[in-house]
C-alpha cells in the first residue's frame, strides 16, 4: 500500500472550499495516479475520520510560452472529500472558515 502521505499532497484553500466546511466537504491536492478508494482510506488513516464519499476531478496543466519553446504546467487533481454526518471534523481546518 502506498504512504497516505504520498497521496494526499496539500489542502485547497480557497473560498469555494471555505464553503464547504460547514457540510464536511474537505479538497486536497492528491497525486494524479490515486484513485478514490486510496485517497479515502488514506484521509481516514492520516485524519481518523469516516469518509461518506470522494470526488475527483483533473485538469490539465495550461501551456506557457517562453519565447519560441512552450511546455505545459503540472496536471493537478483534486479530491472532495465529504465526511459523515457523524464524523468528527478536521481538527486542521477548525476556526479557518469563522
Amino acid at each position: 500500500m502506498k504512504n497516505p502521505h504520498d497521496i494526499i499532497r496539500r489542502p485547497v484553500l480557497t473560498e469555494r472550499a471555505y464553503d464547504g466546511f460547514d457540510m464536511k466537504r474537505y479538497v486536497f491536492e492528491v497525486d494524479v495516479r490515486a484513485n478514490k478508494t486510496e485517497i479515502k482510506l488514506a484521509v481516514e488513516q492520516v485524519f481518523d475520520v469516516q469518509v461518506a464519499r470522494v470526488n475527483t476531478m483533473r485538469t490539465l496543466g495550461k501551456i506557457k510560452r517562453q519565447g519560441k519553446t512552450s511546455g505545459r504546467t503540472p496536471e493537478v487533481k483534486k479530491a472532495y472529500v465529504t465526511l459523515k454526518p457523524d464524523s468528527k471534523g478536521i481538527e486542521f481546518f477548525e476556526g479557518m472558515a469563522n
